[in-house]
């Protein structure tokens, strides 16, 4: 899909939190892995990509998720309701992530071996808490892109960080790995979004 500037300005103020949806609308998988597709180039750091996807689309685990999600409506109605989880130990990808630039022709073979020896040598190292910060940062800006694209293609979405997440951990056997960070709900609304405004330019802005 091509997006001019134009067309991006309109997509980001369109965009708005829904929370009805049309229980009848489904959005077929296919169309699912082409959003996910593309929201995935979002950045990261070190391009490691620590973001992974539950996507529940079968109305018996919607039910079952509302009961997680502090019983919110439209994890049960939108067509799919896709689970953001960041990776906290990203650094094992590294090995296929630049193996990956090498083979595209992106990074020589030398350089190749030095980022996966430099991040072998730093991220495993660093406290558990970093690694989590970073995880969840880059989780946040694929959301986003997400919610983005889903609107691009004519969709509705709503993402939602109020759910259990040690029973989500639990009910979807996650390991210690992963972490829960957002519910992004995605389908066709039944309603009008609720409208916002946003704080004044001059509040949220200091040149120096």
């Amino acid at each position: 899909m091509e997006t001019t500037m134009c067309s991006l300005s309109e997509v980001i103020r369109e965009r708005k939190s829904v929370r009805k949806y049309d229980p009848n609308y489904i959005i077929p998988r296919h169309k699912i892995e082409e959003m996910l597709q593309e929201a995935t180039l979002a950045p990261s750091s070190s391009n490691l990509q620590p973001w992974r996807f539950l996507v529940i689309d079968d109305q018996e685990m919607k039910k079952e998720l509302r009961a997680i999600a502090y019983n919110q409506e439209q994890v049960e109605t939108a067509s799919a309701v896709i689970a953001v989880l960041g990776d906290t130990e990203m650094y094992k990808s590294a090995e296929k992530v630049y193996q990956s630039s090498y083979e595209a022709g992106f990074i020589d073979e030398e350089s190749m071996k030095k980022v996966i020896q430099s991040t072998n040598n730093t991220y495993p190292n660093a406290p558990f808490e970093a690694r989590a910060n970073i995880a969840s940062f880059d989780a946040g800006l694929v959301s986003m892109q997400l919610m983005l694209i889903a609107k691009a293609n004519g969709y509705d979405t709503v993402t939602m960080g109020g759910f259990d997440k040690q029973k989500f951990a639990e009910r979807f056997e996650l390991s210690e790995r992963y972490m829960p960070i957002v519910l992004i709900a995605v389908g066709k609304a039944a309603a009008p979004a609720y409208q916002t405004t946003r704080l004044p330019l001059e509040e949220v802005v200091r040149f120096i």
